[in-house]
């Protein structure tokens, strides 16, 4: 176990089938593999967790699990967030309470380094203050900076998090952008089990509402979330294209994933 300090860490994958813009998404092949299964693989290799799991509300992704020797847990379909999935499998499985840090694996990147595995557990290690933990990176490209398909956030100087949002933030008066440091959220997040627990009975917030974030739902609670700052590319699966983009990118950097050998179902 390579972890920050000695606590007990599991992860959890949460993965739905019904994905608005790519139905089926865990189980669509990467490189002769599904994206459900690489994730997990990826999370084993990293050496952070004492157990992983996977949730799931789909009767075929946990076949498929169990078929690669993963422990899947059934959750109920109408979980609104991957959050709200954990928080559920945590209160109906109490064998699963005993981890002290619950990270929440995204099952839609795969590509999750080590270090930012290590980085997010011991932000919230680190701030006993913080019932979260979440990885953010620097954005240097002034249009993704603009974009508003990628989440920005806004961190006070000791690194907990004031907010995050879809919008060029912060902002200034002047079209002048230098002397700005703009931070893109990679959304992995350490939870403390307690609060995990009772995530799901936190009312719905206006801002999370507006900006269609949950992680503002527990800001606006009054709640802490303590980040870390990684040099690594977020590389989420969105949509079949950005599905096909990461195996490209995966060929270049090992001969063994080239698209050839891929298996498509």
């Amino acid at each position: 176990m390579n972890k920050p300090i000695s606590e007990s860490v599991l992860g959890i994958i949460p993965a739905r089938f019904a994905s608005q813009r790519f139905p089926g998404k865990p189980l669509a092949f990467l490189a002769g593999k599904s994206l459900l299964q690489r994730t997990y693989e990826n999370a084993q290799n990293s050496k952070c967790f004492d157990h992983i799991v996977i949730a799931t509300d789909d009767e075929r992704i946990y076949e498929h699990a169990v078929g690669f020797g993963a422990e899947v847990f059934m959750t109920p379909v109408d979980c609104p967030t991957g959050t709200d999935r954990i928080s559920t499998l945590l209160k109906n499985t109490p064998k699963l309470k005993d981890y002290s840090l619950i990270v929440n694996i995204q099952g839609d990147e795969p590509c999750v380094s080590a270090e930012s595995f290590r980085a997010v557990i011991s932000a919230l290690t680190n701030n006993p203050d913080a019932v979260v933990g979440t990885l953010v990176t620097p954005l240097t490209c002034l249009e993704q900076a603009k974009s508003r398909s990628i989440v920005k956030c806004v961190r006070a100087l000791n690194g907990k998090a004031l907010y995050f949002t879809r919008s060029l933030i912060p902002g200034g008066k002047t079209d002048d952008h230098q002397g700005r440091n703009y931070y893109r959220h990679i959304g992995v997040y350490a939870f403390r089990n307690d609060f995990l627990i009772k995530y799901d009975l936190l009312e719905p917030t206006p801002l999370q509402s507006a900006e269609d974030l949950e992680q503002l739902k527990i800001l606006e609670h009054g709640y802490t979330i303590a980040t870390a700052c990684v040099e690594e590319e977020a590389i989420g699966v969105d949509t079949p294209e950005d599905l096909h983009n990461l195996e490209l990118k995966l060929c270049t950097v090992n001969i063994s994933l080239s698209p050839a050998a891929s298996v498509h179902p």
